[in-house]
C-alpha cells in the first residue's frame, strides 16, 4: 500500500499548506485559483464521458445509480461522516463541501483503480505517483478557498484506495477488460463534470449520490454482452 499512503500523504500535506496560504492570500486570488481548479476538472471530465463507445449504458448507470444513492442516503450518511469530522477536525464554513468535493475529486477515475491494482499486484507505484503529485497541488488550491474539509478527506482517500489495494485480486478482471474501465471513467467524467459546476459555482449538485454508477456501468456492459450473446449464436445482428 506505499502508493496509497504516498497519495495520502500528499493530499495532507497540500491541504495543510493550503488551508495556511488561505489564511494570508487575498480571498479573491484564491477564488480565481478555485476557478481555474473548476476549469481543469470539467475539461477532463468531459474528455473522460466523450470516449463512451455505449452512451445508453453510461445513461442507464447514472441515472439508476444516481436513484439507488439516493434511496441508500449516500449524501445524508456523507454529511453525518462530514459533521463529525468536523468536529475533530475543528473545521468551519465549508467544510462539507470541501470533503466531498476532494473525496470525489482525488478518488473517481481510473487512476484510482489501476493505480491501486497496479500497487497490490505488481509492488508498483507510478500510477499513484504521479496522481499523488496531482492530487497534492489540487488539494492545496482547494483547501485555501473551502478550508478544513479538503485536509480530512485525505483520511477517507486512505480508506477507499486501501481497499481497493486489498480487493485487488478480485477486481483485475474488471481492470483487464477496456470496455469495463472505458465506461465506469466516463460515468466518472460525469460525476467531475457535477463537481466542476460546484467549483465554478455553477449550481451545487448531489455528486455523492451518483457513486453507485461506478459499479453499475461496469455491470451494464456485461449485462449488454450476456444480451448480445445469444443473439450472435442464434445468427440475428446486434448492430
Amino acid at each position: 500500500m506505499r502508493g496509497t499512503l504516498l497519495n495520502t500523504a500528499t493530499v495532507a500535506v497540500g491541504a495543510g499548506i493550503g488551508v495556511a496560504l488561505g489564511k494570508i492570500i487575498p480571498e479573491g486570488l484564491m477564488e480565481v485559483a478555485l476557478t481555474g481548479l473548476g476549469l481543469v476538472t470539467l475539461g477532463l471530465g468531459m474528455k473522460t464521458f466523450f470516449e463512451t463507445k455505449q452512451l445508453m449504458l453510461v445513461a442507464a448507470a447514472i441515472t439508476i445509480g444516481g436513484i439507488l444513492g439516493r434511496l441508500m442516503g449516500i449524501e445524508a450518511g456523507l454529511a453525518n461522516l462530514a459533521d463529525q469530522m468536523k468536529q475533530a477536525f475543528g473545521g468551519a464554513g465549508r467544510f462539507q463541501e470541501g470533503l466531498i468535493t476532494a473525496t470525489v475529486l482525488f478518488c473517481v477515475g481510473p487512476m484510482t483503480l489501476l493505480g491501486c491494482l497496479q500497487d497490490a499486484l505488481e509492488k508498483k507505484i507510478e500510477l499513484l505517483a504521479i496522481k499523488s503529485l496531482l492530487d497534492g497541488v489540487a488539494a492545496m488550491f482547494l483547501a485555501a478557498t473551502l478550508g478544513v474539509g479538503v485536509l480530512a478527506s485525505a483520511i477517507l482517500v486512505f480508506l477507499i484506495q486501501g481497499g481497493l489495494t486489498l480487493l485487488a485480486k478480485p477486481l483485475k478482471p474488471i481492470a483487464d477488460d477496456p470496455e469495463f474501465i472505458r465506461e465506469a471513467s466516463a460515468t466518472g467524467g460525469l460525476m467531475l463534470i457535477a463537481t466542476a459546476f460546484g467549483l465554478l459555482n455553477v449550481k451545487s449538485l448531489p455528486t455523492a449520490a451518483f457513486l453507485p454508477a461506478l459499479v453499475l456501468a461496469p455491470f451494464a456492459v456485461w449485462l449488454s454482452r450476456k444480451w448480445k450473446q445469444p443473439q450472435v449464436e442464434n445468427g440475428q445482428s446486434v448492430g
